[in-house]
């Protein structure tokens, strides 16, 4: 496969999963318990691809040789497979150049360190998955739909982030959202099941508005869709937005109110993916799909759009400052009461789904702080939760799969005599979770920390930012190359005219969001280890569903869990200490920007916040050992000394009773209002002009009463009126 082309395997990496579930579709009845085949061997043979991908591109951009570059070039590359569209003179609004305002959407993708790095994750934890769901989905009779859905999930978020323009970026926005809303209602005649999945697609209807529209004020303001400069078959180029040396209408990124309403639309989109106040009450009724499908969902794929699509649009963010920190904000907030719901969830995926919407909270908080440091520390974190995240929803579903269906942790215990390898993988992911050292968790998080610390304390780290030089050398199309992009400061001039936002943008607040953070540490390690003692700790109890055969999982499910286990505790510390992942990330073309390249910062092992974020750590898992370890999980609880603070968490903040109250009664109202008008005023006007034409049709028809004799009678008075009329007429 050496001579194979980047350009080619950058289109293989969705094409091979893309054909994967085609097959199983068309094979699955003939496969049978063997359904699975054509989708793992599609997803497989994509992993491998991205990997060859991930390799070539860190050798272009000397990952490993050079360590942390403040100079870092960007490296990208393009291929279009096609053009979908293009319209010559569809200027807009701007400099009257119709040439540079040209409609021109190609189906294109691009190659950058991000993308790179999120294939790997999607392919590798996506494979995980689907070899975990042999066993799980064993005899379910929609085995063969399910493996399709899981190779079109991967697909979808494939071309999600290998997409070149904000349009591809909206089709493949709706296409992943389709494929969650197939699974989380994947057992359909669930009517659980059935209610999450309308709710997910429903309240990510408002997100995906939020991106639609952002998509036409991009074009009416830049005049293009594209994310950099594209040169076309033709030598024509096209101007693109992140990244651009020559933007169509002017030389700058667009602040103020336009620029801002792009970057708060933007947000909206991404708090609806990746479930952000106040959009995040899809996530945990989303728990009614089959857990391999909350796997996929939580780790790789669905939720971490989000995240992509902040760090992709980091220079439209940037000449914003006032939307940025409300990233932030929104981010920690999130993380914060998201964990507090989940310090009193007693359904262990519940726990884990609430886990999920808080650590994507951290990632968001970190994207807010518009550095270097935030924006890399929030893919690092992204990167690590896809593994330990993965590993325990997995070990939730296996605990699941023992316990004949059930998941309320006050019904079993001890579970660790009966499921061992279940009970150590599922330990390694709540220590990564809970950010103990040396697992992944704990790096991800601390450069987390240390970026808000950054921006609340900028004198505590001795900053200096020097902005980054001009971008390298032009390339062919066949191989990886270094893009000819070469920012200017002044791209960023829009950004002097700032919002009513901007106000928030002080060190009070970000000192502010980074206590936020650090007691979300606390409640993060207190909720997880709170699960582990309540599931494996304590008399072994098992449930009346389970009959007297829980056991440990088959080696498809514990397999998997394995491999995570063994990535959630070493990867972290790995990408840490070589600076690989952070030096790689660096050189995506968002992050060369001026604004956000100025900001690098040498790499460093802060002591004070790994101490501050372990002793965090450290406080959560000893109230939960005092309130659970060696405990009957079905004993009195922490919780009933929250006093009412117990029935808020429980209850969920009351989002749902307020939404209910606020929209979904006053919905209900108006449509059985509707419906009456139209059933008793619209139908019965109808009705009503409907029963004239039969009401003269009765009249007409008592004469046609089929007598000839009548008939005859009728047309000698009909004559002798006639002629009665003529004579009056003559004598008149």
């Amino acid at each position: 496969m050496n001579d194979i082309s980047p350009s080619t395997l950058l289109a293989l990496v969705p094409l091979l999963p893309l054909v994967g579930a085609i097959l199983t579709v068309a094979l699955g009845r003939v496969l049978g318990s063997r359904a699975h085949l054509p989708a793992i061997a599609g997803i497989a043979a994509a992993f491998v691809v991205a990997v060859m991908l991930l390799s070539g591109m860190a050798r272009e951009v000397g990952v490993g040789s050079t360590g942390h570059d403040h100079a870092a070039k960007p490296v990208e590359m393009v291929t279009t497979l096609w053009q979908w569209a293009g319209i010559g003179d569809a200027a807009a609004p701007g400099d009257g150049n119709s040439a540079a305002k040209a409609f021109a959407i190609p189906v294109a993708l691009r190659l950058d360190p991000l993308t790179a790095t999120l294939l790997v994750i999607i392919t590798g934890v996506g494979l995980l998955v689907a070899i975990y769901s042999i066993g799980y989905m064993h005899g379910d009779p929609g085995y063969p739909r399910f493996f399709a859905l899981v190779s079109a999930f991967v697909f979808s978020m494939s071309m999600l982030v290998a997409a070149s323009n904000f349009l591809l970026v909206y089709v493949f926005w709706e296409a992943v959202g389709a494929c969650s809303y197939l699974l989380i209602g994947f057992w359909f005649t669930k009517p659980e099941a059935a209610k999450a999945a309308k709710k997910a697609f429903l309240v990510n209807r408002i997100g995906d508005f939020g991106l639609a529209v952002a998509t036409f004020l991009l074009w009416m303001t830049y005049g293009t869709l594209n994310f950099h400069d594209t040169t076309l078959a033709d030598g024509t180029l096209v101007p693109g937005i992140l990244g651009a040396t020559r933007l169509a209408d002017a030389s700058a990124y667009v602040g103020g109110a336009v620029g801002t309403a792009i970057c708060l639309l933007f947000l909206l989109a991404a708090c609806g993916k990746s479930a952000q106040l106040p959009l995040h009450v899809w996530l945990p009724d989303a728990m009614e799909g089959p857990t391999p499908a909350s796997s996929l969902i939580h780790a790789a794929t669905m939720v971490t759009a989000g995240i992509y699509l902040v760090a992709r649009t980091a220079p439209l963010f940037e000449a914003c400052p006032g939307a940025l920190t409300l990233v932030s904000i929104v981010g920690a907030t999130t993380a914060l009461v998201a964990a507090l719901i989940g310090t009193v969830q007693n359904d262990l995926k519940r726990v884990l789904a609430y886990s999920t919407i808080s650590q994507l909270g951290y990632m968001f908080a970190a994207l807010g702080t518009g550095t270097l440091l935030g924006f890399t520390a929030a893919i690092f974190h992204l990167v690590t939760h896809a593994f330990f995240k993965a590993l325990l929803f997995m070990g939730a579903g296996s605990v699941m799969h023992a316990m004949g269906g059930v998941i309320d942790m006050r019904r079993f215990g001890g579970l660790r005599r009966v499921m061992p390898i279940t009970a150590a993988t599922f330990l390694v992911g709540a220590l990564a979770l809970a950010g103990v050292a040396p697992f992944a968790g704990f790096f991800s998080k601390d450069e987390i920390l240390a970026s808000l610390h950054s921006r609340g304390w900028p004198d505590a780290h001795g900053e200096h930012h020097d902005a980054a030089p001009a971008g390298g050398h032009a390339a062919t199309g066949a191989t990886f190359h270094l893009a000819s992009v070469t920012p200017d400061a002044a791209q960023f001039a829009g950004g002097a005219r700032g919002s009513a936002l901007d106000a928030l943008n002080t060190p009070a607040t970000w000192r502010i969001l980074f206590w936020m953070s650090l007691v979300t540490a606390a409640l993060t390690a207190f909720y997880t280890f709170r699960a582990v003692f309540m599931t494996f700790t304590g008399p072994t109890r098992v449930p009346d569903e389970a009959g007297h055969h829980a056991h440990e999982s088959p080696p498809s499910m514990t397999i998997p869990l394995a491999i995570l286990a063994a990535l959630s505790a070493v990867s972290g510390w790995w990408l840490f200490s070589t600076h690989s992942l952070a030096s790689f990330l660096a050189s995506t073309p968002s992050f060369t920007a001026p604004a956000v390249a100025s900001t690098a910062t040498p790499p460093a092992f802060h002591w004070d916040l790994a101490i501050q974020g372990t002793l965090a750590a450290a406080i959560g898992i000893v109230v939960a050992a005092l309130g659970h370890l060696g405990r009957r999980s079905d004993g009195p609880q922490m919780e009933r000394f929250l006093g009412p603070l117990e029935t808020l968490f429980a209850n969920r903040f009351f989002f749902d009773q307020i939404y209910s109250a606020l929209i979904v009664k006053p919905l209900e109202m108006v449509a059985t209002l509707a419906a009456m008008i139209d059933r008793h005023l619209i139908d019965g006007l109808v009705d009503t002009i409907a029963r004239i034409p039969v009401a003269l049709g009765s009249v007409v028809r008592h004469l046609q009463s089929g007598l000839v004799q009548r008939y005859a009678l009728a047309g000698v008075i009909g004559t002798l009126l006639i002629v009665l009329a003529l004579v009056a007429r003559a004598m008149g």
